[in-house]
């Protein structure tokens, strides 16, 4: 799934290419891409009709567009979503769900979604922060997020660091992969219970996490597939830099030792078992 730097990337290139433009039809291609739209599809084409996109937002891994209506288009990537500039005339693709085209006859909008797990929607009244993701926490990128208050209300929790960190109503944009990453730099296992983190650690987790996330973002996000593409099509390769997901087998890049995979919430989880031993009495046992 799109964690925050995939979002970034795409934010940054709906800002560049749509900020400004007048949006001149709608065609829903598949109602279940607007399905948290509950006044459905042909309102949701309608609504959108002759307004002007304004901006381009971001918190977490939710896309918001304010519109010069004080209403705001709000999207989610899904697993496998995809909003892609195409010059008008240009074949639909497969998955195409929703398509946006503009008064000035320039590259369509296009959501593209084989898995229809993503979708759009009109937030009434959302331009400045739509209702809807009104409880995603900022994330660590965000001028306005409190390392303070983070570190405190990290270290107030009963859990694992990693769940910790996944939790969007804490720290929003972080998944599975940067988690990972983050956790091996800070060399600490995901199990470590959060209320046994110091204060300084717990500072340097968030430090490390930062971190991950700006050097993804430079790098286009992580694309292991041909799922997540920036609005041009194009893959990110911040897979090329991971020091630890996905790595099962291989040497740690800073010790040697074989990278392990744990079973987690479904997923799993990459560390180091010599740079990041897990804890005794873990949450996990």
């Amino acid at each position: 799934m799109p964690e925050l730097p995939e979002v970034e990337t795409v934010r940054q290139g709906v800002a560049q290419w749509v900020v400004g433009r007048r949006i001149a039809s709608v065609e829903v291609r598949h109602p279940r891409a607007v399905r948290r739209h509950i006044p459905g599809d042909v309102h949701f084409a309608d609504v959108l009709a002759g307004r002007t996109v304004l901006d381009a937002r971001r918190r977490g891994k939710y896309l918001w567009l304010p519109l010069d209506s004080g209403d705001a288009i709000v999207g989610h990537l899904g697993m496998s979503g995809q909003l892609l500039l195409q010059p008008p005339g240009t074949s639909d693709e497969t998955h195409l769900r929703v398509r946006f085209r503009f008064a000035d006859d320039g590259p369509e909008l296009r959501f593209v979604d084989q898995r229809t797990f993503g979708g759009l929607s009109v937030s009434e009244g959302g331009a400045e922060l739509p209702d809807e993701i009104a409880h995603i926490a900022r994330d660590p990128m965000d001028p306005e997020f409190s390392d303070e208050a983070f570190v405190a209300a990290l270290r107030r929790r009963h859990t694992e660091v990693k769940r910790a960190l996944l939790d969007q109503t804490l720290i929003s944009g972080v998944g599975n992969i940067y988690a990972d990453e983050a956790l091996w730099r800070a060399r600490l296992h995901g199990g470590r219970p959060t209320d046994a983190l110091t204060g300084p650690a717990a500072q340097r987790l968030l430090g490390h996490v930062r971190d991950v996330l700006a050097e993804a973002i430079r790098a286009g996000g992580t694309s292991f597939d041909a799922l997540y593409v920036n609005v041009n099509g194009e893959s990110g390769y911040f897979d090329r830099a991971l020091n630890a997901y996905g790595r099962e087998g291989e040497p740690c890049p800073r010790c040697g030792a074989p990278i392990r995979r744990e079973a987690f919430m479904n997923r799993s989880s990459y560390s180091c078992p010599r740079c990041q031993p897990r804890p005794r009495g873990s949450l996990r046992g």
